[in-house]
C-alpha cells in the first residue's frame, strides 16, 4: 500500500486554509499545498500530482463536485483520491459525495488535532490497510 505523504488542500476561506494547513503539516506530518479555487487546483493537482486532494464542497467559481468530474476527465488526475470537505452534514448529501466517486466526507467544523489522523484512516480503508 503506498503510504500517504502528500495532500492538495482546495479551500476558499483563509482562516479553514490556515487552520488545515497547520492541522495536516505540523499534526500530521504530510506535504500540503493549498489552492483557493477549483480552476487553481485543476492546474496544481495535474502539476504536483498529490497523493489525496481535500476539496471543498461550496466555492465559488466551479464547485467541488464539478471540479472531482473535472479531474476525473483529465488523465493526469483520473485517479488522484477525493475527499470531500463540507457543513453540510445530511447522511443523503454524504451518500451523494459518495457516490459520485468521493473517498468519504469531512464535516466542517473539523478538529484540527484529529484532521490527520481522519484522513490517514480514510486513506487505509480505501487501500485495504
Amino acid at each position: 500500500m503506498t503510504t500517504l505523504q502528500r495532500i492538495l488542500h482546495v479551500e476558499d476561506d483563509p482562516s479553514i486554509q490556515e487552520v488545515a494547513r497547520v492541522a495536516l503539516e505540523i499534526v500530521g506530518g504530510f506535504e500540503v499545498k493549498t489552492c483557493d479555487d477549483g480552476y487553481s487546483a485543476l492546474e496544481r493537482a495535474s502539476e504536483w500530482q498529490p497523493d489525496l486532494i481535500l476539496l471543498d464542497v461550496m466555492m465559488p467559481g466551479i464547485d467541488g463536485p464539478t471540479t472531482l468530474a473535472r479531474l476525473r476527465e483529465q488523465d493526469a488526475t483520473r485517479e488522484i483520491p477525493v475527499v470531500f470537505m463540507t457543513a453540510k452534514v445530511q447522511t443523503s448529501e454524504q451518500a451523494h459525495y459518495r457516490a459520485i466517486g468521493a473517498l468519504d466526507v469531512v464535516v466542517k467544523p473539523f478538529d484540527p488535532m484529529t484532521l490527520a489522523a481522519q484522513l490517514r484512516d480514510i486513506w487505509e480503508r480505501a487501500h485495504g490497510g
